[in-house]
C-alpha cells in the first residue's frame, strides 16, 4: 500500500508516514488531512513511497487529499529544504508557515469573492538619467542568475530602474517579486506600481491583510495569473509559477530577519532563491549592509551606483552637526534647530523632527527615593504614554495605571525623565502655536487606512512640522519637507551591539534623505555631544563607501561578521541559572570536540536578560568557514536534542544573529 510522506507544522525534525490506498505521485506537493494524536491536522505530501521505516501495524491511515488548490511544485520544496538545512528549523515547519493560513484550516471557512478593485490613473514614464539608463543596460533579465545591488543615494529614482527592469520581465510573460521591510512602505509602492501597469494583475502579501485577501492574493501568485507580487518577508516563499525577477528594496533593513519561529533573513533566502530558479535579483539601498557590500566589493555581486538624484532641480541636503556640550537645551531641541524650525515655517515649507522614541518619557521615576518604572515581567522599564495615562512596555506589552504617587515611599512629586515623540509633539506645540504639528509612530498610526491618511495629509500640505520616528525614515517622497532635525543619536554611538554604528549611520543617511528630494534645497541639523565622531563626520560628507571600508576594516580585524560566521544558541526559563545550566551542558556535549574549527564562548544572560517573564541566556558558535559551521550546527542540535531540559525550558538555534 503507497505510504504518504507528510510535513506538518511541528517543532520536530522529521516526516510523518501515513497509509493512503489511493494515492500516487500527482499527489506529491498536495494538501492531506491527518490524524495526528486526538485530534487532525493538515499536512503537505512531500513524497509517496512504497514502504516506511516503521511497521505498518503502527501506521495511521491519512484522510482526504485535497484536490485544491494545485500541488506545491518542487522548486518551493527545494526553497523550503535549503531555508530548513541552512537555519536549522523543522521542514515541516518551514513548508507550512509559507502557506496562508486559511490553508492550513481543516474547516476553512466560506471565502467571497474579492471586490473589483478600482484602476489606479495611468502614470507616465519619467525620462531617465544617464546613471539610471547605465544601471538598467547592466541586468539582462534573460540570461540567468546575476545578483547586482543598486547602491543609489536617496532621491537618486532606484524605484524607476525598479519599474522599467520589471516592464522588461513582464514583456517576456513572466512575474516579478518585489520584496519591501515593512508594511507603511507598501502603500505607496503599491500605488506607484499599479500605475505604472494599470492592466497587469498586482498583488500585496503582508500581515496587515485580511485572512481571505491574503489567501486570495498567494493564490493568484501561485496560479500565475499575479503578475508583479509585493510583499514583505514571508512572501519570499510565495510560488510563482513564471517567477523572472526578484527586486529586494532596501535590501539593509532589520526588517527582513524573522526573530521568532524560523528566525531566516528573507534577504539571504531571496538570493538563493534567484540562484536556483536561474533569474536575476537586484538589491537596492543608499545605505547597503555591510554583508552586501562586502559581497559587492568582493565581486560576488555586481554594483550599479546612482550617485545624483534623479530630479535635476534636486539636490542632496546639506548636513551640520550641532555641537551641544555648551548649549541649553529647551526639551532636547537646540535654538539653532529651532531658528531653522521657524525659518521654515516662514517659508510655508515642512520639517521633520525625528526622535526614534515613541512615547513622552522613557520612565517614570521618584527624585526621593530612585523608584523608577520598571516593567514587571522584563529587565526594560516602563515607557509613559501621557496621552493614554498608561506605563507601558514596549518588548512585552505589559501596562498600569500612571500612579498618583511614588509607589515605595509615597512622594507625591514624580517626574518623567528623558523624552519621546509625545513629549517633544506637546512642547512644540507650545513653541510654535500656530503650526500644525503632526506625530507620526507606532501609538498614532497603527493600521493601513491610518497611515495611508497620515501621508495624504503631508502630501496634502495640512502639516507644517513632523515629530517621527523611523516609519518617517525612508521610502517617501514629501517635496515640501526641506528641513530634517535629529534628536537623542548619540544614544547609539557607544551601545554594546557592535552592528550599532551600522544601523545609526543607515537611520540617519535615510532620515537625511527625506529632505531636499524636489527643487526646494535640503538642510539636515544633527544634535551631538561627539561631533568629531568619525561616524558624523561620514554622515556630512554623506560618504557611505568611506564610512563601510571603516567599518569593514575594523570587523576584519576583529574577526567579526562578514569575516566570521556564527550561530547563537538561546534558552529561556523561569530561572537564569536553570537557563545558563542548560547551556553549559550543550557546551559540552562530546560533538563540539570533533569541529575544530568552530569556536564556543562561554554562556552569558542575553542583553534583554528578562522578556515576559522568562530570565533568557545564549550561547555563541563562531567559525572562520561558513561550510565548518554548517556541517557541525545540524549535528550539535541533534545532540542538543537529546539533552534532558525542564518542562518551562524553551531553547533554538538563529543562525547569522543580527542582536547579541
Amino acid at each position: 500500500m503507497p505510504v504518504l510522506r507528510v510535513a506538518l507544522d511541528l517543532p520536530l525534525h522529521r516526516l510523518f508516514d501515513y497509509l493512503s490506498p489511493a494515492a500516487g505521485a500527482a499527489d506529491v506537493g498536495r494538501r492531506v488531512k491527518v490524524p495526528f494524536g486526538r485530534g487532525e491536522r493538515i499536512g503537505v505530501i512531500v513524497a509517496v513511497v512504497d514502504d516506511s521505516a516503521w511497521p505498518v501495524a503502527q501506521l495511521k491511515q491519512a484522510g482526504e487529499i485535497l484536490a485544491e488548490p494545485a500541488p506545491l511544485p518542487d522548486d518551493f520544496f527545494a526553497l523550503c529544504e535549503f531555508a530548513s538545512n541552512y537555519y536549522q528549523a523543522p521542514f515541516g515547519e518551514v513548508v507550512l508557515q509559507a502557506l496562508p493560513a486559511g490553508l492550513k484550516r481543516l474547516t476553512p471557512p466560506e471565502r467571497r469573492a474579492g471586490r473589483a478593485r478600482k484602476a489606479p490613473p495611468a502614470l507616465a514614464q519619467p525620462a531617465l538619467t544617464a546613471e539610471q539608463a547605465a544601471a538598467i543596460g547592466k541586468v539582462t533579465v534573460d540570461g540567468g542568475f546575476s545578483a547586482n545591488l543598486l547602491f543609489g543615494v536617496t532621491g537618486s529614482g532606484k524605484t524607476e530602474v525598479y519599474l522599467r527592469l520589471v516592464e522588461q520581465v513582464l514583456a517576456l510573460g513572466r512575474q516579478v517579486l518585489l520584496l519591501v521591510p515593512e508594511i507603511n512602505l507598501t502603500p505607496q509602492l503599491e500605488e506607484r506600481v499599479r500605475g505604472r501597469f494599470p492592466t497587469r494583475e498586482v498583488v500585496s502579501l503582508h500581515s496587515e491583510l485580511a485572512e481571505a485577501a491574503r489567501e486570495r492574493n498567494w493564490l493568484a501568485a501561485f496560479g500565475g495569473q499575479a503578475e508583479i507580487v509585493l510583499g514583505t518577508r514571508l512572501a519570499v516563499f510565495t510560488p510563482m509559477p513564471r517567477l523572472g525577477l526578484i527586486i529586494v528594496d532596501e535590501e539593509h533593513d532589520p526588517s527582513f530577519k524573522q526573530q521568532d519561529g524560523m528566525r531566516y533573513s528573507a534577504r539571504d533566502v531571496a538570493v538563493v532563491r534567484a540562484r536556483q530558479a536561474a533569474i536575476p535579483i537586484l538589491l537596492g539601498s543608499a545605505t547597503p549592509s555591510l554583508e552586501t557590500w562586502a559581497n559587492a566589493e568582493g565581486g560576488r555581486y555586481g554594483r550599479l551606483d546612482l550617485k545624483a538624484r534623479a530630479n535635476p532641480e534636486a539636490r542632496l541636503p546639506a548636513v551640520h552637526v550641532i555641537d551641544t556640550r555648551r548649549l541649553v537645551l529647551k526639551e532636547g531641541v537646540s535654538a539653532p534647530l529651532l531658528a531653522a524650525i521657524r525659518e521654515r515655517l516662514a517659508r510655508r515649507e515642512q520639517s521633520l523632527v525625528f526622535l526614534n522614541r515613541r512615547g513622552y518619557a522613557p520612565v517614570l521615576a521618584c527624585p526621593a527615593c530612585g523608584w523608577v518604572s520598571r516593567c514587571q515581567r522584563c529587565a526594560a522599564n516602563l515607557v509613559l504614554h501621557l496621552a493614554d495615562r498608561r506605563l507601558r512596555c514596549h518588548h512585552c506589552g505589559f501596562e498600569n495605571g500612571i500612579p498618583r504617587a511614588c509607589p515605595t515611599c509615597g512622594n507625591q512629586d514624580i517626574h518623567p525623565f528623558g523624552r519621546g515623540t509625545q513629549r517633544v509633539e506637546e512642547w512644540l506645540q507650545g513653541e510654535f502655536p500656530e503650526a500644525r504639528i503632526l506625530r507620526v509612530d507606532r501609538d498614532a498610526v497603527k493600521s493601513r487606512k491610518q497611515w495611508e491618511a497620515v501621508l495624504e495629509r503631508i502630501h496634502g500640505g495640512e502639516a507644517d512640522i513632523l515629530v517621527g520616528t523611523q516609519m518617517l525614515a525612508k521610502g517617501h517622497d514629501f517635496p515640501r519637507l526641506t528641513l530634517v532635525g535629529v534628536l537623542g543619536a548619540d544614544a547609539a554611538l557607544y551601545a554594546a551591539d557592535w552592528r550599532a554604528p551600522e544601523r545609526l549611520f543607515a537611520q540617519l543617511m535615510q532620515v537625511a534623505g527625506r529632505a531636499g528630494r524636489a527643487e526646494l534645497a535640503g538642510e539636515v541639523l544633527i544634535q551631538t555631544q561627539y561631533p568629531d565622531h568619525p561616524l558624523f563626520a561620514a554622515l556630512v560628507a554623506q560618504d557611505y563607501p568611506g564610512f563601510a571600508a571603516a567599518q569593514l576594516k575594523e570587523r576584519e580585524q576583529a574577526g567579526f561578521p562578514p569575516y566570521a560566521f556564527q550561530a547563537v544558541l538561546r534558552a529561556e526559563a523561569p530561572a537564569m541559572a536553570e537557563a545558563i545550566a542548560f547551556l553549559e551542558q550543550a557546551a559540552a556535549l562530546p560533538v563540539i570536540g570533533e569541529h575544530d574549527q568552530v569556536m564556543l564562548y562561554d554562556p552569558v544572560p542575553m542583553k534583554m536578560a528578562r522578556l515576559a517573564n522568562l530570565e533568557r541566556g545564549q550561547l555563541l558558535a563562531e567559525s572562520y568557514s561558513r561550510p565548518a559551521l554548517q556541517t557541525f550546527l545540524p549535528r550539535w542540535r541533534a545532540a542538543i536534542d537529546g539533552l534532558k531540559a525542564g518542562s518551562k525550558l524553551r531553547w533554538h538555534l538563529e543562525v547569522d544573529p543580527l542582536e547579541l
